[in-house]
């Protein structure tokens, strides 16, 4: 492999603030920013969403069968479709 041409692979800290969770994971990314985690000091980004927030992961997506437009629907011509089939 050539010198000095490879990113530096390392551990760091993602920071999910929506969920206020730490994630310690390998990674090339770049950044300016530390913080000190058990003890050691690692690499620091900040993420809006990770699997500890996202409603898929968490359980918390939304069932269109009881939600939104889809409900909607089936309130206003629900009873008026069961009785046509």
């Amino acid at each position: 492999m050539k010198a000095n041409i490879h990113p530096v692979y390392r551990t760091v800290v993602f920071h999910d603030t929506s969920a206020n969770e730490y994630f310690k994971v390998g990674s090339t990314i770049k950044t300016d920013r530390t913080i000190e985690l058990e003890g050691s000091t690692f690499p620091y980004i900040t993420i809006e969403i990770s699997s500890a927030s996202h409603p898929y992961y968490t359980g918390k997506q939304k069932e269109y069968s009881k939600e939104g437009s889809t409900a909607r629907f089936n309130q206003r011509f629900g009873s008026f479709l069961n009785k046509t089939k």
